[in-house]
């Protein structure tokens, strides 16, 4: 009964995911014209996100700690840095995610 509901899940949760990535390849394939409200989000929801996380990320950032919210400052620095240097999106979270946890275990 177990092992055939979690199936049962599994499998919708498969069916959903691949109806969610194909709905835009329906809609927006072969040589129709992609609107342009589509083309102004495409445009402006990557920065945002980044933004929204960046601010995420820091809201738990406590000044008046042990650590004064270091690990967090230096390592969005190195992400962002890193990222103007090498514009490698994988390598600068990658560098900025090591930073920020060998800061935390090792130095604070």
């Amino acid at each position: 009964m177990i092992k055939e509901r979690a199936l049962l899940i599994i499998l919708l949760v498969a069916v959903c995911t691949l109806i969610t990535r194909l709905i835009p390849f329906v809609l927006f394939g072969g040589k129709r014209q992609v609107p342009k409200a589509v083309e102004y989000l495409g445009q402006i929801l990557p920065p945002a996100i980044m933004a929204t996380l960046v601010v995420y990320c820091l809201k738990g950032a406590d000044l008046f700690s042990a650590s004064h919210g270091i690990p967090e400052f230096v390592s969005v620095a190195v992400t962002a840095l890193l990222h103007v240097w090498k514009r490698n999106v994988l390598l600068s979270i990658a560098a900025g995610t090591a930073c920020y946890m060998s800061l935390v275990q090792v130095v604070f």
